[in-house]
């Protein structure tokens, strides 16, 4: 029984792992195709965000059955709960980069800002998925405490492109080109997604823990609270 359990614990990782690459194809289709103005690539993130659908069911299916015919301990119980907790962060991850490329189809043919941080947040982000999935299959905490203190990078990036697109605004405000301005906005909310994709990364590194200590953020925010 045991020996039964382990080979579905091993395909559940390698279920995740391929899960949490197909987020890192949809992260970087859906920012090549705003970096490269490229509107081929961004109408592909569509298919690629299905499969990620498809595989947060094949994951949430094979944990149901851990959960109901392997009577797991409560080391193992951890790990699963963690993994169905982990597939929905990833699942609005490729939402949150379909949302981008659906803005690719309104500032195509058109770069108002130098997309240098845009590119350096779309490779945080990637980062801080593929690591906080890898500290879940390790169980390595250490690595996950460091995804975790890795999404300041990704918010620092979003404060400094928000600067930017203000002064943008600002500009063609006094100008009265609305257009660049509307286009400024969707950049905004682009790095916005981006943002958030890294929220979503540190979600999973933060139900790695979980799985690992038992302990997860929320209890250890309570006990500050309380002490």
């Amino acid at each position: 029984m045991r020996d039964r359990f382990t080979e579905q614990m091993k395909k559940l990782h390698a279920e995740l792992i391929e899960m949490g690459e197909l987020c890192e194809t949809v992260i970087t289709l859906a920012t090549d195709s705003l970096i490269n103005d490229n509107i081929d690539d961004a109408r592909s993130v569509a298919m690629i965000d299905a499969d990620i659908d498809r595989s947060e069911r094949d994951v949430e299916s094979l944990c149901l059955k851990l959960l109901l015919q392997q009577q797991p301990v409560a080391s193992d119980l951890r790990q699963v709960s963690a993994a169905l907790k982990m597939i929905t962060d990833m699942e609005r991850i490729g939402d949150q980069a379909s949302d981008i490329a659906e803005l690719m189809e309104y500032i195509h043919g058109d770069h108002i800002l130098d997309m240098t941080k845009i590119s350096e947040m779309a490779r945080a982000v990637i980062h801080m998925v593929t690591e906080s999935v890898n500290s879940y299959v390790r169980q390595d905490v250490n690595l996950a405490k460091q995804i975790i203190a890795y999404d300041d990078v990704v918010d620092n990036l979003f404060n400094e492109i928000k600067g930017e697109i203000i002064d943008i605004i600002s500009q063609n405000k006094e100008t009265g080109n609305r257009e660049n301005a509307e286009k400024a906005i969707d950049i905004m909310m682009i790095a916005k997604y981006l943002e958030r994709i890294g929220d979503h990364a540190t979600n999973i590194a933060e139900w790695a823990v979980y799985s690992v200590t038992g302990i997860h953020q929320s209890d250890e925010s309570l006990i500050k609270v309380v002490k």
